[in-house]
């Protein structure tokens, strides 16, 4: 196998004329020069150089190779600057994915800023549940991924990096006609013989409004299921129904629903970012991450109250 410094060195030999030119050049001695073409010599298997009193030239396996040389060393220094330009985020892409309420609300704000200070990056954004995003986070398919968890869980492996942004309270819809759309706060036992609405019943957020139906003392009789909170709202405002539906879901309200908080603590969800460790952690990553945080934190002080 050719060495690629040694490459280098016979490039600059060639353009120099002379070992010692060629050494002054690179800030060589002449016999470390010297002895780097030889140990090349003896890799090539034959002689690159005839030595006159004056200097040197190449003999037809030298230009060969020097010819040869060339395009391999440009192609060395673009990928060298390349890579300068994704550690300076100058370049390079950074694949995200996230859950859909989250790529609503918090990911749009993430990239605009991060967009705004690094245009020279390529962005990408997927959109699935967070069971389907963790496969995809470990096997390398994404670089970075917006997740919630809810107490008691955990979908990331011990080594991954992991970043808190917010809680996402669930609140309580109801139809505006319903009788008990008139208190300010309801216990979720007020509803023990509602019918309910929710997500697929293998979503970590249906599986978590059964448990906390459960905690309160009753099984929920599920009518309607939908992954998507807009139809859940319009099934609500039908009256077929009642659901938990997470703050993250509710920047736009229906005005034939109303919503409640819920006493004494609602059920929340734990937003998280969320990114491979150590060498698989592109350089775009932490930057994002510091960017997902201000967006978290510019959400919660501006955050309403959906509650009427």
């Amino acid at each position: 196998m050719l060495n690629v410094g040694r490459l280098k060195i016979l490039r600059e030999v060639a353009y120099s004329g002379s070992l010692s030119a060629a050494a002054h050049e690179l800030s060589y001695t002449q016999s470390a020069v010297s002895q780097q073409i030889a140990t090349l010599e003896t890799e090539a298997g034959m002689a690159l150089l005839e030595r006159h009193p004056r200097g040197v030239s190449l003999t037809a396996a030298g230009q060969t190779l020097v010819g040869h040389a060339e395009g391999i060393l440009a192609r060395l220094e673009a990928a060298e600057a390349a890579l300068s330009e994704i550690a300076g985020l100058r370049g390079g892409r950074l694949r995200m994915a996230s859950f859909p309420t989250a790529g609503g609300t918090l990911m749009p704000l993430a990239i605009a800023t991060f967009r705004s200070s690094y245009p020279d990056v390529e962005l990408t954004l997927a959109e699935s549940e967070p069971e389907q995003i963790v496969p995809r986070l470990r096997a390398g398919d994404i670089d970075l991924a917006l997740l919630f968890e809810f107490a008691g869980e955990t979908l990331l492996d011990a080594d991954m990096t992991r970043v808190e942004l917010l809680e996402d309270p669930m609140y309580l819809a109801l139809p505006r006609e319903h009788a008990l759309a008139r208190r300010g706060r309801l216990r979720l036992e007020d509803l023990r013989e509602a019918a309910w609405v929710q997500t697929s019943s293998a979503s970590p957020c249906a599986r978590h409004v059964v448990r906390s139906c459960h905690a309160a003392g009753f099984e929920p009789h599920v009518s309607f299921e939908s992954d998507d909170y807009q139809t859940v709202q319009g099934l609500v405002a039908a009256g077929v129904g009642v659901a938990l539906i997470p703050e993250l879901a509710l920047s736009v309200v229906r005005e034939d629903i109303v919503v409640r908080a819920l006493s004494p603590t609602p059920p929340v969800r734990q937003v998280i970012a969320a990114a491979p460790a150590g060498a698989r952690l592109v350089p775009a990553t932490p930057t994002m991450l510091g960017v997902l945080e201000q967006a978290a934190r510019r959400y919660e002080k501006q955050r309403g109250h959906p509650a009427d």
